[in-house]
């Protein structure tokens, strides 16, 4: 029987981000760990930088991955390739949200680096009114986000490790303004993060996509198309599902996905992956 190969977005996907707690269903990770008895390969594929791919993650036990939406390709500990953002775009970008007051966050894969008042915004979006809310208080203390806690404050922003970078919704500045000041240098891509407001999104390096990284690694690796498969939850993984041969959108996604998508399998929470691959027989 021919190697398969499955890939997983992550937020949404392989994690369950709608606890204050991001975490794996147990089934995931058990359909993770049945395949690869079975010889298949696994890998991450995914819009976060290695910084933002956590122990718990990598613990799950995974082939390689797919990061920054495709800017980078990792087998194993091997690097296919890596792709970053330019230092002059780097600057244009940070000289326009400094000056528009733009909460922001610099992804690379040594760190995650944030703006002034970023991680403030963000605990009041995660946790809620720290200052008079006890039950935000208990939240940051007991179930302390893995994002937040990641984020690095005070650091130059004008670095060259850069893979991507997003930003939160501005209250005055709309998201095509930042489409026609970007779009000649980089993919633009809105609201990827629910959370973070309809005008939010991210730059990426111009080219770069999961559909061009997954098309890289099955040619360096010799898989052929007719064996890959991959779970997706948001329009983002919408290149990566009508790329591979097997396309699955998971029940907790997007509709615009579902829509596109070969099949719609059940909610991750309720084992929607592991009742997937056990039905085509990853597992």
């Amino acid at each position: 029987m021919s190697k398969k190969i499955i890939f997983f977005d992550v937020d949404g996907t392989l994690v369950d981000v709608r606890p204050v707690k991001e975490c794996i269903p147990e089934s995931t990770i058990q359909a993770v760990h049945e395949t690869r008895k079975k010889g298949n390969l696994c890998y991450l594929c995914t819009g976060r930088s290695l910084a933002e791919i956590y122990p718990y993650i990598l613990d799950v036990g995974l082939d390689g991955i797919i990061g920054a939406g495709g800017g980078f390709v990792q087998m194993g500990d091997k690097m296919l390739y890596h792709k970053k953002v330019s230092d002059e775009d780097v600057h244009r970008v940070v000289d326009f949200f400094e000056t528009n007051h733009y909460d922001y966050y610099l992804e690379s894969n040594g760190g995650l680096f944030a703006s002034k008042n970023l991680i403030k915004r963000l605990e009041s979006i995660i946790y809620g009114d720290l200052e008079n809310d006890p039950e935000a208080r208990r939240k940051k203390e007991e179930e302390p986000s893995h994002f937040i806690t990641a984020l690095i404050e005070n650091e130059n922003m004008y670095r060259n490790d850069v893979n991507k970078i997003c930003f939160l919704e501005h209250e005055s500045i709309p998201f095509d303004e930042i489409r026609k000041q970007f779009s000649d240098a980089f993919q633009v891509i809105e609201c990827t993060v629910p959370s973070f407001g309809d005008a939010s999104g991210e730059l990426s390096v111009a080219g770069v996509n999961k559909h061009t990284a997954i098309e890289a690694l099955i040619n360096h690796l010799g898989i052929d198309p007719k064996d890959t498969y991959a779970y997706g939850d948001g329009m983002n993984d919408a290149e990566m599902l009508t790329f591979v041969a097997h396309g699955v959108a998971v029940g907790n996604a997007k509709e615009g996905l579902k829509a596109i998508a070969d099949e719609v399998c059940d909610d991750i929470a309720n084992d929607g992956i592991y009742k997937n691959m056990k039905e085509h027989g990853l597992i």
